[in-house]
């Protein structure tokens, strides 16, 4: 697996090099930006675009619920990553996991005995009905400041903005939203309504309406800082929405300069989710010169290992720079 590595230069370490041929591809990360492409409506002392390589995460729900969570994690935690795409799973189960248990049970185990007994399988974990009241009980005091912030404020809500405000509000360590927000790392999720979270504005609205999500503000940010930077790395974990996301917003800068994918997906009944990343270079979504490399394999058992062998292994280069900002 090592070889599969190699594609993310000043993403990722590979073990079978000689360390000093990789080292410069780390320290591009840390070198002094010298041009701006764009400009992006954000703090420049912060904004991801200002990396000399903006590196882009994007995952689907299920490593959240029953994968990788930790991993993201620690990836926020240190700052090792520029910007977050994920899906309303992906945020409302890590969310949910500050809040109440989740266990593991079975692939096989019957659905019409957990649907009795209040549980639901999400692959081999279980989580309780009771979960989902307490998130009901700990979101509706925050949407309810959201809205009045709405309408005393002007502010105008979308995706990124609401989590990053669930993020502070959760205050829980255990959490990569929590961390996403001490360290202002946007995340970007725009299919957020497509789970609990919808569920919660949908009974929160049928009591205080009036509360608004600007999904095309986000658009706009998100290719923003894709424009504004200097060179692109993608990780991508899984498909769906999140993987396009982040694909088509790079396709504004005639597309990444580095990727991997990591994903069980195949290619042949022509979706997105299985596409490789050379159909991504015929939309200009990956740069015809960039290295890139599609790992067929279990995120949840890849990702991890891919992590500790170069991020974790590299930490005091890849996080000394930003911590001491």
């Amino acid at each position: 697996m090592a070889h599969h590595i190699h594609p993310i230069p000043g993403i990722l370490y590979r073990e079978t090099a000689p360390i000093q041929d990789d080292m410069p591809k780390i320290e591009r990360r840390q070198q002094p930006v010298e041009t701006l492409n764009g400009t992006v409506k954000e703090d420049p002392s912060t904004c991801p675009c200002l990396r000399s390589c903006t590196i882009f995460l994007s995952y689907t729900s299920n490593l959240i619920s029953s994968g990788i969570r930790e991993t993201i994690c620690y990836l926020a935690e240190h700052k090792m990553v520029d910007v977050l795409v994920t899906t309303a799973g992906g945020i409302e189960e890590d969310l949910i996991k500050c809040l109440g248990p989740v266990y593991v049970g079975d692939f096989n185990l019957s659905g019409k005995e957990l649907y009795k007994k209040g549980l639901n399988r999400n692959g081999n974990t279980l989580m309780s009905d009771d979960n989902y009241v307490k998130f009901d009980k700990w979101i509706r005091p925050v949407l309810k400041q959201m809205l009045l912030e709405q309408n005393t404020q002007g502010v105008n809500w979308t995706p990124s903005k609401i989590i990053h405000r669930l993020g502070k509000e959760i205050n829980n360590p255990e959490s990569v939203y929590y961390w996403a927000y001490k360290n202002n790392i946007p995340v970007f999720s725009p299919a957020l309504t497509d789970g609990a979270i919808g569920d919660m504005f949908y009974l929160f609205s049928m009591e205080n309406p009036g509360l608004k999500c600007d999904i095309v503000e986000d658009v706009g940010k998100l290719n923003n800082i894709v424009l504004a930077s200097n060179s692109t790395g993608i990780i991508i974990l899984g498909g769906g929405v999140a993987k396009h996301q982040v694909c088509n917003a790079n396709s504004w800068r005639d597309g990444a300069d580095y990727a991997v994918f990591v994903s069980t997906a195949q290619e042949f009944d022509g979706c997105d989710s299985g596409a490789s990343p050379d159909e991504a270079v015929s939309w200009g979504k990956i740069r015809a010169n960039a290295e890139a490399v599609k790992v067929f394999a279990d995120a949840s058992i890849v990702f991890p290992l891919l992590v500790a062998e170069t991020f974790a292994a590299h930490a005091n280069k890849t996080t000394s720079n930003k911590e001491n900002k």
